[in-house]
């Protein structure tokens, strides 16, 4: 198991990365490589080192997108015509 990241550490690996998000070291390189999260290679031989902030403002975005699909989802229960009282009922219990 990887060791925890100090606190004012800026620079992270893949893998305390991956430990952190709960998945896979080539998925942490996969966000890098997409552009969702800030990162470089570094070093001799070069290795991939993540932006520490960038991890946090990738959480963030996650928990927005989760928000707003679950307001989406919850729009989309409202607007059924049964729960307006508008329209017929097809299957009434």
């Amino acid at each position: 198991m990887p060791e925890s990241p100090e606190a004012g550490a800026r620079l992270l690996t893949p893998a305390q990365v991956a430990e952190m998000l709960q998945i896979a070291v080539d998925e942490v390189v996969t966000l890098v490589i997409d552009g969702r999260l800030r990162g470089m290679k570094a070093g001799s031989p070069a290795r991939w080192r993540i932006d520490a902030g960038s991890v946090a403002v990738y959480l963030d975005d996650q928990a927005e997108d989760a928000r707003r699909m679950a307001l989406w989802r919850e729009s989309n229960a409202a607007s059924f015509p049964e729960l307006w009282g508008r329209g017929a009922v097809r299957n009434p219990d």
